[in-house]
């Protein structure tokens, strides 16, 4: 690949990731009416193990040796697992997805914390500004959301947000640390076994796995299956693999926003002004943090 369609494609990635990523929202809302939380999680996950095996398989995949595949295990444990284990069970729960959305806010904040202690990477100014102005954008964003009537949230609730939050920092900590040099066809096989063995695990020790098999429910699992769970996480270890971790935390300000317009275009659901000039402050953070580490880059 020449350098010049290497640049264009580093320029496509992160917007098509940030677009992608968006609609997991649209699609867990599609299916959660018919199915509990963690079968939910571990049909989806066993879907896209049962996918990706035979193609890693049939396109000869570079398989790791067992400590890289431990460590694309931990990774997928974190990244799959732990963190849509831990939103799906409180959102489920009664958490406001607005609430739960905003919490998830602080992760580009949580993650370039990790990076600078863990991986040693310089946090300029422009990119504490653009962090600041991401979380003024996305508290904007969401504030529609969580007003016009009180709720109430559990301790419970509030520690598996956080914990949700805490496990996506880590993971993409641990993914650029350890497991950004794998094959990635062969290395989120592993990832998967993982999440599967996880959310399958506590859906037999806490759920009924009732399904109810709708249009509605099996549109919403294809989505998620080769949308999400295989196209958008494809898009996000290469960004991890080839870019700045604190860079590629910054795209998540991005992503209430995007869901947003896109309930909006599905749902009809009404953006107020507050909300796009929340869109606008969100970009804008954005664009100052991504800068930063671009300039970073190049100098």
């Amino acid at each position: 690949m020449s350098p010049k369609s290497s640049v264009s494609i580093g320029q496509f990635v992160p917007a098509l990731f940030v677009l992608l990523w968006s609609t997991g929202f649209i699609g867990a809302r599609m299916g959660a009416p018919y199915s509990e939380p963690m079968t939910f999680l571990t049909l989806r996950f066993g879907i896209v193990l049962a996918l990706l095996l035979p193609f890693s398989l049939l396109a000869k995949a570079r398989w790791p040796n067992p400590k890289s595949a431990f460590h694309a295990f931990v990774s997928g444990l974190m990244i799959h697992g732990i963190y849509l284990a831990c939103v799906f069970w409180a959102i489920d729960d009664g958490m406001p997805a607005g609430l739960a959305a905003l919490v998830m806010g602080f992760q580009p904040v949580l993650t370039a914390f990790f990076a600078r202690a863990i991986l040693k990477e310089s946090i300029t100014r422009n990119h504490i500004f653009g962090f600041i102005l991401g979380l003024i954008g996305i508290s904007l964003v969401l504030l529609p959301r969580l007003q016009g009537g009180a709720f109430s949230v559990t301790p419970t609730q509030i520690a598996a947000a956080i914990c949700a939050v805490i496990t996506i920092s880590l993971g993409t900590i641990y993914q650029k640390r350890f497991a950004s040099n794998l094959d990635m066809r062969a290395a989120t096989v592993w990832q998967y076994c993982a999440a599967t063995l996880l959310c399958g695990g506590l859906s037999l020790l806490t759920e009924t796995q009732t399904i109810e098999w709708t249009s509605e429910f099996l549109f919403a699992l294809a989505w998620l299956v080769l949308v999400l769970s295989i196209g958008a996480i494809f898009l996000l270890l290469w960004l991890i693999e080839f870019g700045a971790v604190s860079n590629i935390a910054a795209l998540f300000y991005m992503i209430p926003a995007v869901t947003a317009v896109i309930s909006y275009l599905l749902f009809n659901e009404p953006i107020t002004l507050s909300q796009i000039v929340g869109i606008a402050i969100t970009a804008t953070g954005v664009i100052i943090a991504s800068r930063a580490s671009h300039s970073k880059t190049r100098t």
